[in-house]
């Protein structure tokens, strides 16, 4: 198929690698994050703005009741907008592991495959000229194995 064909649905080309996935989610990112310095600024300039309001027979603090749940609203777009940004980190990550995993299944169906073949079909053993569990003995002589707990400490050390 062409890929300069217009009956193509958008982003085709950039879902099928994963390099370009990369790229264009951080330049989204980059959008977002840019967004997010304004609404940040729109945060504070508001929350200083509100809380300046006073009617007449306020107490103290009632301007910042009444601001309260614009700062808060405000508080969760950032919050939501961060939460945003680094999903799409995270997308980006995963979009390549999951090519990197594609890439290394063919493989490790082969390895399994042969490795259920050496299960069904165990090759025999050959004994060895002078088994390891001898050598090892011999070598230890002078070292005695403890027959129990109590033996411990009549051994000696190394």
């Amino acid at each position: 198929m062409n890929s300069n064909d217009p009956t193509d649905p958008p982003l085709r080309d950039v879902a099928q690698s994963p390099e370009a996935t990369a790229r264009y989610l951080a330049d989204v990112q980059r959008v977002l994050l840019d967004i997010g310095k304004s609404l940040e600024t729109l945060a504070i300039e508001t929350r200083l703005h509100l809380r300046d309001t006073h009617v007449e027979g306020d107490r103290w603090y009632h301007a910042r009741l009444r601001a309260m749940p614009v700062e808060r609203a405000l508080g969760n777009v950032l919050k939501n907008l961060n939460n945003l940004t680094d999903g799409l980190e995270k997308s980006a990550y995963k979009r390549h592991a999951h090519d990197d995993v594609v890439k290394n299944t063919a493989q490790e169906r082969k390895d399994k495959q042969l490795e259920r073949r050496r299960k069904k079909n165990p090759q025999p053993l050959q004994a060895a000229p002078n088994p390891p569990q001898q050598d090892a003995q011999n070598q230890n002589s002078r070292y005695g194995r403890p027959t129990s707990i109590y033996d411990m400490g009549n051994r000696e050390s190394a």
